[in-house]
């Protein structure tokens, strides 16, 4: 390594002088300029590290490319279930899934491959795409990703849209430096690939019919498969089903028991008051020991960051988490820096790699935790992957266990998962490639993913929850 470095003319100039030397004379004359040369290639490593710390973006110190996009192509994609549904919670069935397949082409020949959050609808995703961000960024040059498109998030389409670009310009950048995106995010010389995923599930319990047995059996079945994390929903409509916090909790009780006590439980949100939250329902999660407890509280709201606050100190070891639908650093920093959340979960769907990464490097600062919000399909997956094991704060990432074939079968060779471990593979980019017919296997089908759920038709019951 030190040779590589040596100023070759210099030696030359002194072959004389070197000729003149006794061996032991000569072997501690070259012992000591290969050692200033060591330590001068230690300095530059050192110097290097130190400036990747102290990034002011993201693509700070790579050596820019002429990476010219030339087009980007939207489509849209959908699985449409055979069966009653694919999921159901509070009032709504769920009988199809969506995904928003971002293409960004290049005159270098490279694709780059993404999605933004199919939620935000594929058809509005490609309509805000074609009209606004294809006619802005032909010509662009890839490497101007993190000034682009990042933080475009003036409606909730456009949310979704700009980071599905954002997200594909990083695939095309870690293709052309051939390294996985996480290893360009990262401040580590040698980031892990591995990153922990939690089994996300409980949107099939009914508590009209048997919904404690069923949940507990989910439970099991994932804690079985390998997975040592379950983040669970609050089953279908209560007011429906005479369902009520004096009931629940006894089912709490159950769940933790058959688990065992280092099993990891989470609790999603629900529209609970904040007295019950805090008098009947904070105790119980400390008692069982929950992992945490998500978004107890609308994050908009405007008493959202004292209630959170005061929800957190109910519970010295039980974590509160939130933010899935925030976009920005902005939103986040008065809940991290207040210690309101411990768990930021904001989707790389609707930030962007870039934003996320800001976000990332901020929650790190305030000694708090990054698990993004992850409930679609691979697409969505394979930017959120990157992002945890990319930035500082990275804990862990959801992956949605229902059944959509989206979710893998989109790709030649899918991410491999073993024991609620998920490894990224050491190839460029996302590391992903998409299979030939997409489109023709998943072909889009209009309207919202969700209908009533026909248990409740003719009744006066919100369709989310109640």
């Amino acid at each position: 390594m030190g040779l590589s470095i040596l100023n070759f003319s210099e030696i030359n100039d002194s072959t004389t002088t070197m000729r003149n030397l006794s061996r032991r004379s000569f072997i501690q004359e070259t012992s000591s300029f290969l050692t200033l040369s060591l330590s001068s290639s230690i300095l530059r490593q050192y110097n290097y590290q130190e400036a990747k710390n102290n990034r002011s973006h993201p693509t700070e110190g790579l050596d820019r490319e002429n990476i010219i996009i030339e087009d980007i192509k939207v489509i849209p994609l959908s699985y449409q279930h055979d069966g009653e549904y694919l999921w159901r919670c509070g009032g709504l069935y769920v009988w199809k899934s969506d995904a928003a397949l971002v293409q960004v082409f290049t005159n270098q020949g490279i694709v780059g491959i993404a999605e933004g959050s199919p939620y935000r609808g594929p058809d509005k995703l490609k309509t805000y795409t074609d009209k606004y961000i294809t006619p802005l960024l032909k010509g662009a040059n890839v490497f101007d990703v993190d000034f682009l498109t990042n933080n475009q998030g003036h409606n909730s389409v456009a949310e979704g849209a700009w980071a599905g670009v954002n997200n594909a310009l990083w695939d095309i950048i870690g293709k052309a430096k051939g390294k996985p995106v996480y290893q360009l995010l990262s401040d580590q010389d040698n980031p892990s690939n591995k990153v922990k995923i939690y089994a996300s599930g409980g949107v099939s319990h009914a508590w009209y019919d048997h919904g404690a047995e069923d949940l507990i059996d989910e439970a099991q079945r994932y804690k079985e498969l390998g997975y040592d994390t379950f983040k669970f929903r609050n089953g279908t409509s209560w007011k429906y089903s005479g369902m009520t916090m004096k009931k629940y909790i006894p089912i709490l009780e159950q769940l933790r028991k058959s688990v065992g006590p280092e099993f990891k439980l989470v609790i999603e949100k629900f529209p609970w008051d904040f007295d019950t939250i805090i008098q009947e329902l904070c105790p119980v999660l400390e008692d069982l020991k929950f992992y945490w407890y998500e978004e107890p509280v609308e994050w908009t709201r405007p008493d959202a960051l004292e209630k959170h606050i005061a929800i957190n100190e109910a519970m010295p070891s039980v974590m509160v988490s939130g933010g899935e639908s925030m976009w920005n650093r902005y939103q986040v920093k008065p809940f991290v820096a207040n210690k309101a959340m411990n768990i930021i979960q904001t989707d790389a769907n609707l930030t962007g790699i870039t934003e996320g990464w800001y976000i990332g490097k901020m929650i790190a600062d305030h000694g708090q935790r990054y698990c993004p919000h992850n409930w679609v399909g691979g697409l969505t997956t394979i930017a959120n992957i990157h992002l945890v094991a990319g930035v500082p704060s990275g804990h862990m990432c959801e992956l949605n266990q229902t059944y959509n074939p989206l979710k893998w079968e989109i790709f030649k060779e899918p991410y491999p998962i073993e024991n609620g471990i998920l490894t990224i593979p050491d190839k460029p980019g996302f590391g992903v490639e998409i299979i030939d017919d997409v489109e023709k296997r998943f072909p889009f089908v209009e309207g919202p993913y969700y209908k009533r759920n026909p248990r409740f038709e003719g009744l006066d019951l919100p369709i989310w929850w109640s």
